[in-house]
């Protein structure tokens, strides 16, 4: 065999390998797509429009976010701190209603302390756990996103913007599924979904216990849902 045709059998056999590789990585990104979009569902969009309608860009970002995150055990919380967290939160629902502000800090550095606790990122990163909590809480994740902005904008600014008690408002109600998510016993830890708290207050053996005001119940709906998250005209601006 000469030597020329040794050299032409091995480009062949090198293209042959090249075009096998691209049509292996196409057929991923291809699958890839939809596969991410299933998984965060409302966040994939979002990150479609940050990126102004590229969607290739997002999926980029979002498969980053799984290999960083995608691993992560969430931790379980002990039956205690559940209580002091739910205690907490309804807390903020009921200052709320005077300081709407205050309250809305307070559910943000609240979740953060509560994703801290069930091991993602430290809040003190928060860009970081929102990627975190972004892979195992897609649906819910951007209330925290809502709340924290909330947070964080000065009075004037949120005049500015149009941030009244109103967003604010949303912005708790967001939240709120988030902190359930987070709040309630994961399948690992012996609990499941379905037995998530009311923010009222929680439930043992049927009957209401109020977490908080010396035992004081809470005003609720019948779903359990604080007042002020349905009445929205109640709250004053602080």
């Amino acid at each position: 065999m000469s030597t020329g045709l040794i050299i032409a059998l091995i480009v062949i056999a090198a293209a042959v390998v090249i075009i096998a590789a691209v049509m292996t990585l196409r057929a991923r990104g291809a699958r890839r797509g939809p596969s991410l979009k299933r998984r965060f569902g409302p966040e994939y969009d979002l990150a479609v429009a940050r990126h102004d309608g590229d969607a290739k860009a997002a999926e980029r970002e979002l498969a980053e976010r799984v290999e960083r995150h995608g691993d992560l055990r969430e931790r379980a919380l002990e039956p205690t701190q559940r209580e002091q967290y739910e205690a907490r939160w309804t807390a903020a629902q009921e200052r709320f209603v005077d300081s709407p502000r205050e309250a809305v800090a307070e559910a943000d550095r609240l979740l953060a302390e509560l994703a801290g606790a069930r091991g993602f990122p430290d809040g003190g990163q928060y860009e970081e756990q929102l990627a975190a909590l972004s892979v195992h809480h897609a649906h819910h994740v951007d209330g925290y996103r809502r709340v924290h902005r909330a947070a964080h904008l000065r009075a004037d600014d949120a005049r500015d913007g149009g941030t009244g008690t109103e967003d604010m408002r949303e912005a708790m109600v967001a939240a709120r599924a988030l902190f359930e998510d987070l709040v309630r016993p994961a399948h690992h830890d012996g609990g499941g979904h379905a037995a998530g708290p009311h923010l009222g207050g929680r439930h043992e053996g049927g009957r209401h216990k109020a977490g908080l005001n010396g035992g004081r119940k809470a005003p609720a709906t019948r779903d359990g849902h604080m007042p002020w998250a349905l009445h929205r005209r109640q709250a004053k601006e602080s």
